[in-house]
């Protein structure tokens, strides 16, 4: 017998874009929602109280809506992550780690890069700023310290 569990992800079926992405739809923003709305005549969105404003026609398709939303969300889920990690590296009095985001979807809320910064997933705009904060403070922790070194030059 299937776990009830396993049935309801085999019977959820494939969900409608066109009524996820669509003009009035919600969409997750730092643990609340905001209001999507398609406005032909703007050059670029903007975020006006609680409301996405995109600068599409209102017979944008789904995917156009889609796209321009996630573009979005991930410029400002850079610029939030970032000044947090700005914040939390001053506030530890260490170095501010170059940061990134990333795409994967089994990647996790964060990770350490292979160049000493820090990768966080562009979906963690979607939480309560006291959840990014906590991200961000666990991965500025398990960065490793630099160790301080002489400064060789100094020495001359």
């Amino acid at each position: 017998m299937k776990s009830p569990q396993l049935k309801l992800r085999l019977d959820a079926g494939t969900p409608d874009p066109a009524a996820r992405w669509r003009e009035g739809a919600p969409l997750a923003h730092l643990g609340g929602a905001l209001r999507l709305r398609l406005d032909g005549p703007r050059k670029e969105a903007s975020l006006e109280n609680d409301e996405l404003h995109l600068p599409l026609p209102p017979a944008a398709s789904p995917r156009q809506i889609q796209d321009a939303a996630e573009s979005w969300l991930r410029r400002r889920a850079l610029r939030v992550i970032t000044a947090q990690v700005a914040m939390a590296a001053r506030q530890h009095g260490r170095p501010v780690p170059p940061v990134s985001l990333s795409f994967a979807s089994r990647a996790g809320w964060a990770r350490p890069d292979d160049r000493g910064g820090l990768r966080f997933h562009w979906r963690l705009i979607e939480q309560d700023p006291e959840v990014i904060a906590q991200v961000v403070a666990r991965a500025l922790a398990d960065l490793p310290v630099a160790a301080d070194t002489p400064d060789l030059f100094a020495l001359a």
